[in-house]
């Protein structure tokens, strides 16, 4: 069996001969000509899949959706094709996917977000959004009126008095999306929606049911009536895997750029990858473009994504992908420590909930 270093000395010098190529397509992302004329089987049915080999292993490189520059998307596109191309010159065995949708059968997912930071994995929120609608009743005499404004205020008062007691990392935000017609009318309906945020999706439904409490609470105290329900696609975290991530930051650093553990809080990122992390194994690291002063989303961030330092990131973390997914592939054994890893992380989530 070929050495693994071997393999990833292939693998960089595959990147390093692909290297003006990627750049022009992360000025252009498109990913399908690329792939079909490197002899992958590409299907557009249910979104974009790209295969090349057959069997198990099966690794799984995620595109985003987009190849937008202010998120540095474009660099993602970029960076997956290149480790697509050079994955599939050195592999000998099993399966490589290029997805925007990766489906049962997969054992790990790889890509990576660029950002402010660099690190090892970079967190996502588990998220919902509620909307919470307040009846009153309008009427020409004040005992026949509830005003369903009053109580809508008086959620924000009870979710106010929630804040103090939200364990770490754990955020609700609200706006007021209705309040009323006219200063001369008492409205009868009133609404308002909320943004919940938490480490765990068990957090955030955990949130889903304090927020529900204090407007039922509300409602009472005003006379009123609240209905809650949840709005929009629900996401949860990311769960990191050790294992695999391990893999990719020491793979990176031989590429020249060294990893963090990740700080505080989240990052911008996108959202469906947290959803895969409890599914199947996930890395999801940040690569830094800018220093953290800037912020992801700006046009001096699109900027930065034609810059000497983004190409340097486009090199380096294509090459840290294909040594990634070529010691899946070539290693059976590794697998089944990464998905390991993996169950290890799904207990330590259930029995380490915190109580609200």
């Amino acid at each position: 069996m070929e050495a693994d270093e071997d393999r990833h000395d292939r693998a960089d010098h595959e990147i390093g001969l692909l290297a003006e190529q990627l750049w022009a397509h992360a000025q252009a992302p498109d990913l399908g000509p690329a792939l079909t004329e490197a002899g992958f089987d590409v299907s557009l049915e249910n979104g974009f899949t790209a295969r090349y080999g057959t069997g198990r292993p099966c690794v799984a490189l995620l595109p985003p959706t987009d190849g937008r520059p202010e998120s540095g998307h474009n660099l993602v596109v970029a960076a997956v094709l290149g480790a697509a191309l050079a994955t599939a010159r050195v592999m000998d065995a099993g399966s490589l996917l290029v997805t925007d949708h990766p489906a049962d059968g997969v054992d790990a997912v790889l890509t990576f977000q660029p950002g402010v930071h660099t690190w090892a994995a970079a967190p996502l929120t588990a998220r919902t959004e509620l909307r919470v609608t307040v009846h009153g009743r309008s009427g020409p005499a004040p005992e026949d009126r509830t005003d369903a404004l009053a109580g809508l205020v008086q959620v924000f008062t009870a979710v106010a008095a929630l804040r103090s007691r939200l364990p770490a990392g754990a955020v609700v935000q609200g706006i007021v999306t209705r309040g009323g017609e006219s200063t001369d009318v008492v409205p009868d309906l009133a609404e308002a929606q909320f943004g919940l945020r938490a480490p765990t999706a068990a957090v955030v439904t955990r949130l889903v049911s304090e927020v529900t409490a204090a407007a039922d609470g509300a409602a009472l105290a005003t006379g009123t009536k609240a209905d809650v329900e949840r709005v929009g696609p629900e996401r949860t975290h990311f769960r990191d895997n050790p294992v695999l991530s391990g893999h990719f930051t020491r793979h990176l650093a031989a590429c020249g750029i060294l990893t963090t553990p990740p700080g505080p809080g989240s990052v911008p990122g996108r959202a469906e990858v947290g959803d895969l992390s409890v599914r199947v194994p996930t890395i999801h690291p940040s690569v830094a473009l800018l220093d953290p002063a800037h912020a992801a989303g700006t046009p001096e961030f699109a900027e930065a994504t034609r810059s000497p330092r983004a190409r340097t990131v486009l090199l380096a973390t294509g090459a840290a992908l294909a040594r990634t997914a070529l010691d899946l592939l070539a290693h059976p054994a590794l697998v089944r420590q990464v998905w390991d890893s993996f169950e290890d992380r799904a207990r330590q989530e259930r029995s380490t909930q915190p109580i609200l």
